[in-house]
């Protein structure tokens, strides 16, 4: 491919371009449409050609926050339903079923469904950490460990302990968790809602982290009650501490329900601290705001106002046929659609597309991969002629490789 070859009728979103002015091709609304230069084994170019587009070229996508050891578990589940509370203890008697068989193949099965989505990056939360037995190494850790070597070079899985933010109060345990994690190149996370030791156990956490060089996520503020204040008190302490690698903090509903002066002083201090916000529309439209009938929360955390103070809002699939969300899909495409239908994310669409690709790989500490000199086993292509049609359908996509006969 030395001499370059040429991919018709190929449409990009100017998104996904880190330099549009060399990329060329034609200006079609939020996207560059032509034939796609190929050389070397990337995408060096687009050439301006008169066809109407065919495919639509991404990079391979991101999903920062899934759960694989619950997912595909709800079939074995009675009365399944319910607030956050009922969630946590229908899953936690679940886990009497999770032996390594029965978490290879669901895991497995959620692994395989995001890469037939075309994801190439995704972090998996899991359960870390019991009262009675708080230092074992859960087996679903050791379970996706074993599935991110099978993915290979297909994808790369990082694994995110899930602790409870009370159980890292204790320093020693916090040291030995984070060790533990660490030792694995896993990512230390916690569960931050109203327990009385959270700033404590949110303290040590920044600690440990630090110490080890490894990076943080929270779930936090999973609930639509007075008195979650766990995003701005992780914010609080990543601008004390100065703490400098990677932050992500998923869920932040309680932020829906703050007036416009709180919401814009977190929001500052989210991005001061350059902390990520994973939105969860899946999951939070299903267990937030529930009063009995139907529900007239979203539960979503405010997506626009703090994209509009710099903050970096991804979106993450987060439960998938589980306790806590009995359907959803592993499909980034899907989640968007769902979050522009929930937050009112409005159209150019090409302008949301980095909330599950590149703004979703900085959130996870990668860098981003973009079209413009990625190599041919990082493209993806999607038959839609439109970015509209992209997220209206989210069909399934095939390796760019495909249509060249060539990997690199």
């Amino acid at each position: 491919m030395s001499d370059g070859a040429l991919i018709p009728n190929v449409l990009v979103p100017r998104s996904v371009i880190a330099d549009s002015e060399t990329f060329g091709g034609s200006v079609v609304k939020d996207g560059v449409t032509g034939d796609l230069l190929l050389r070397n084994g990337r995408a060096i170019a687009l050439r301006p050609s008169e066809a109407a587009p065919e495919r639509i070229l991404l990079p391979r996508l991101t999903d920062p926050h899934v759960h694989l050891d619950k997912c595909h578990s709800v079939d074995r589940m009675d009365n399944v339903g319910g607030d956050l509370a009922a969630a946590l203890a229908a899953q936690r008697a679940d886990k009497a079923h999770w032996t390594v068989d029965d978490l290879r193949a669901r895991a497995g099965r959620g692994l395989s469904e995001l890469m037939a989505a075309g994801c190439g990056l995704v972090r998996s939360h899991v359960d870390w950490g019991d009262d009675s037995i708080p230092d074992e190494v859960p087996l679903a850790w050791e379970v996706l460990g074993d599935l991110a070597t099978d993915a290979g070079s297909e994808l790369t899985l990082q694994r995110a302990a899930l602790v409870n933010v009370h159980l890292l109060a204790d320093p020693d345990y916090a040291r030995r968790c984070a060790a533990r994690i660490a030792r694995d190149g896993g990512v230390l996370g916690t569960f931050v809602l109203d327990q009385p030791q959270r700033r404590a156990g949110v303290q040590n956490a920044f600690r440990e982290a630090s110490r080890l060089g490894i990076a943080l996520d929270f779930h936090v503020d999973e609930g639509l009650q007075a008195g979650l204040h766990g995003v701005e008190m992780i914010a609080d302490i990543a601008l004390e501490t100065g703490f400098d690698g990677p932050i992500l903090c998923g869920h932040a509903c309680a932020l829906s329900t703050l007036p416009e002066d709180d919401v814009a002083r977190i929001a500052d201090k989210l991005a001061r601290a350059g902390i990520a916000v994973a939105a969860l529309p899946q999951t939070n439209l299903y267990l937030q705001g529930r009063r009995g009938g139907t529900p007239d929360l979203r539960g979503l955390t405010r997506v626009h106002e703090l994209r509009a103070a710099g903050v970096n809002v991804v979106l993450g699939a987060d439960n998938v046929r589980d306790a806590f969300c009995p359907i959803g899909q592993h499909v980034p495409l899907v989640t968007l659609g769902l979050g522009v239908l929930s937050a009112h994310l409005d159209p150019p669409f090409a302008d949301h597309l980095p909330m599950i690709s590149t703004d979703a790989a900085r959130a996870l500490g990668q860098a981003p991969l973009y079209v413009d000199q990625a190599r041919i086993g990082a493209l993806i292509v999607f038959e839609a002629r439109s970015i509209s049609d992209l997220v209206a359908n989210a069909p399934a996509p095939r390796p760019l490789a495909e249509l060249t006969g060539e990997e690199e």
